[in-house]
């Protein structure tokens, strides 16, 4: 990667120590032309040249966030028998719970444990003919002990929705595309996914991998922090810096579709979580908005003054991403959940050995 460039002297920095991860207002797109111009230039500056950034004053109602930070931590107190009622095990659409070590990354257990929620939409029936991938759509798994999750999560998943599809338009507009550009790829069926996390403190014998190096693979992720630290971001390769929580923010990233869409222009990139020490805890709820299911990514022909710029994207050779949205997301979800895949997926696992 080339050298970061200047950002634009309007934009801010966090006041949390030496983090070169700026901060964002969403309040300014909705104001003057000039306010709003202001904003476009921070975004493609932040997309680009970081891949991450804080977002302020994004819409999402405030108390509704503390809300579901409560309630998530009610679920992860039940007792395990009553989350194992809801194990992913159980669903071939990846949904529900996981103890700690049971995804991996990049080969290695993550230490969280953690709840997989998707759309709420019908399964769809399918045959012989029917993609592999269509099985992702159903219905998600609700724990009986704590009914009071199903509203709280499904609201917040539909003001996160539509702030991300707002924010996709501020991306457009911010690459000189028409402000509806990426519309189409989502139309009435947004691939939704919502993960609450719940990070154990470890000993000093255990992996500190909460989350191992990775990039996301769909267009945006959004993060909602609690106050403790985890989250390092390599803004350069191997200099990571802490993403340290920023009250009343969300954490915003790019998804590699979204760099493979700009041809490289908008910078995915390879972030981690490490553990918290002993007798602490980090809980994060995360929202990834991806394009419909049968969708097919394209590139977007930027100006010329951007096209130059575009460094071509940057796909993990061990772990290739498609253009078809389905594809690419069944594939990740069979690498991360290898239980799951043997008990739903045998004809898939079979094809593709």
């Amino acid at each position: 990667m080339s050298d970061i460039q200047q950002a634009p002297k309007s934009i801010e920095q966090p006041a949390n120590g030496k983090n070169s991860i700026p901060l964002l207002d969403f309040s300014l797109f909705s104001q003057s032309f000039e306010s709003q111009e202001d904003f476009l230039a921070q975004l493609r500056f932040a997309a680009r040249e970081i891949g991450f950034f804080y977002l302020k004053n994004h819409g999402v109602d405030e108390q509704l966030l503390r809300d579901v930070q409560q309630i998530s931590r009610q679920f992860f107190a039940l007792p395990d028998e009553e989350k194992l009622k809801v194990g992913m095990i159980n669903s071939p659409h990846f949904r529900g719970y996981n103890r700690a070590a049971s995804e991996l990354t990049r080969g290695q257990p993550d230490w969280r444990e953690q709840f997989d929620l998707g759309a709420e939409r019908p399964t769809i029936a399918f045959d012989k003919h029917t993609p592999a991938w269509a099985r992702l759509q159903g219905p998600n798994q609700w724990p009986e002990a704590l009914p009071e999750l199903r509203p709280l999560l499904l609201e917040w998943q539909r003001q996160m929705t539509a702030m991300s599809l707002r924010l996709l338009r501020a991306f457009a507009l911010a690459l000189s595309l028409p402000e509806k550009t990426f519309d189409p790829l989502y139309g009435d069926k947004p691939n939704e996914h919502i993960k609450l996390i719940r990070y154990p403190g470890r000993s000093d014998a255990q992996s500190n991998q909460g989350v191992g190096a990775h990039k996301d693979s769909g267009f945006l992720s959004f993060l909602l922090q609690d106050q403790q630290r985890g989250l390092q971001v390599e803004v350069e390769e191997g200099q990571w810096v802490d993403a340290l929580p920023i009250e009343n923010t969300l954490v915003v990233n790019i998804g590699e579709l979204l760099e493979l869409a700009t041809n490289g222009y908008l910078r995915a990139t390879v972030h981690r979580v490490e553990s918290p020490p002993a007798g602490k805890e980090r809980l994060s709820l995360a929202f990834f908005l991806g394009a419909q299911l049968n969708a097919v990514v394209p590139l977007y022909p930027l100006p010329a003054h951007l096209t130059n710029e575009a460094r071509g994207p940057a796909s993990d050779p061990n772990n290739p991403l498609f253009r078809d949205v389905g594809f690419n997301y069944l594939k990740g979800r069979l690498r991360s959940h290898p239980d799951v895949a043997q008990r739903f997926y045998q004809d898939v696992l079979t094809t593709s050995a």
